[in-house]
């Protein structure tokens, strides 16, 4: 597997998932939220479609550009956090049901190719 196809593969999730939220955010609300977290209104339709369009802005940077080795450790990193609120929304302030495995699958599939791509990174280096 090349980086390159590596990178459009990172870029997938940002893309289905955003795509999700921007075009159905009400169907991301009543399926991603826990009923005491739910609002249902405009506002949160809104914010969840803005999330949406970030997510899918950034799946097109990840598609299009050109990773180096450190665009992928840089990348592993950045997507460390992202498991902490998996957690913490889920276990310890439990806004998010299990739906959200999907964002902690992908997450730990964009962690997994960020390590395959810096190491094929390194070898072409």
């Amino acid at each position: 597997m090349s980086p390159l196809l590596i990178q459009r593969l990172i870029a997938l999730p940002f893309i289905v998932l955003g795509g999700w939220c921007l075009f159905f955010p009400g169907m991301v609300e009543q399926l991603t939220l826990t009923a005491a977290y739910q609002h249902n209104s405009a506002t949160t339709s809104l914010l969840i479609g803005c999330f949406g369009a970030q997510a899918v802005l950034s799946g097109l940077f990840a598609a299009f550009s050109r990773f180096t080795k450190t665009t992928f450790l840089v990348y592993a990193i950045a997507l460390l956090p992202f498991f902490w609120f998996n957690y913490w929304f889920v276990f310890v302030v439990p806004m998010f049901n299990a739906w959200l495995a999907l964002d902690f699958v992908s997450n730990l599939v964009m962690l997994a190719l960020c390590v395959l791509g810096w190491r094929k990174s390194a070898r072409l280096a």
